[in-house]
């Protein structure tokens, strides 16, 4: 199997993850191509200003004008290595997120975390005074908030998960994310102050997403019913609904072939408290399902 190959088979299982990476990459590489067409005929400035439709304002005033921007400004990157190590974050432990809870959750967390992490940018730059010199001409791109919230749900769900650093050195989860998180904290002094709150916005929403994802369903069912909006750019049919259940025995349906929808909430549950290290063979098996329905 070719590469172009092997991209259109990935691209045509409607793995969430694979979606999300390939339209940022997409979009990135129309308005890199643009760069190069417009510098050509030094028409840079006019690029600039299309460019600047889909960013997020800062400023109240820019944003009610411009309120798309809340989501836009996830697929926008400025420069190759912003987008190289967002995508890389985004595919490792997104592919890691969507084996457990599937592809619906891992739209859900994206766009929430990306929405969280702007406002709390917007937020900062309208509080703090610090930021009231530079409020009327700043902006925030880029899918750091989103990729963030994917990397602290999944050190969240699976915070003994175990991956090795640079090939040599086991990490787990839990260490990646707070220094992770720390180091965006520590930064906030910085030229991409902005950017660093987004960060922490991304991850707290990623963190608390997890938490109650399983104790809260009017917190969840009012996220899949904005998530459900989103999904439709994707042509993608919701993988599970999760719903909190008290502390119980799973006992597994006798539909072998179909999971029953109680006995899926009740291994998420165990997760939660537990781990996934937690479950035993079966239940992997049976959320494995759940999972690919």
């Amino acid at each position: 199997m070719s590469f172009l190959d092997d991209i259109k088979y990935k691209l045509t299982q409607k793995n969430a993850v694979i979606r999300i990476v390939a339209l940022n990459v997409l979009v990135y590489l129309v308005f890199a191509l643009a760069h190069v067409l417009f510098w050509l005929f030094q028409a840079n400035d006019i690029l600039s200003l299309v460019e600047k439709n889909f960013v997020l304002y800062a400023n109240l005033s820019n944003f009610i004008l411009q309120p798309w921007g809340i989501i836009t400004y996830m697929f926008f990157h400025d420069g190759f290595f912003h987008i190289l190590f967002n995508m890389l974050w985004l595919y490792w432990l997104g592919m890691l997120l969507h084996e457990y809870l599937g592809n619906t959750r891992v739209y859900q967390i994206y766009f929430v975390g990306g929405i969280f992490g702007g406002f709390l940018y917007m937020f900062s730059y309208n509080v703090f005074p610090v930021f009231s010199v530079n409020l009327a001409d700043s902006y925030a791109l880029g899918a750091s908030a989103g990729v963030l919230a994917i990397v602290a749900a999944a050190a969240t769900l699976l915070p003994n998960y175990t991956v090795m650093l640079f090939g040599i050195f086991p990490v787990q989860l839990r260490y990646i994310a707070l220094v992770s998180v720390l180091i965006d904290l520590l930064n906030i002094p910085s030229d991409n102050a902005g950017g660093r709150i987004a960060h922490i916005g991304g991850a707290l929403s990623g963190f608390l997403f997890i938490k109650y994802l399983y104790t809260n369903n009017g917190l969840t069912n009012a996220i899949h019913s904005v998530s459900t909006f989103f999904k439709g750019f994707f042509k993608q049919k919701p993988v599970m609904k999760v719903h909190h259940k008290a502390d119980k025995k799973v006992n597994f349906s006798a539909k072998a072939n179909k999971p029953n929808q109680a006995d899926v909430d009740a291994i998420l549950d165990k997760i939660s408290k537990s781990g996934y290290e937690s479950l035993s063979p079966k239940e992997k098996e049976l959320l494995f399902k759940a999972s690919k329905e």
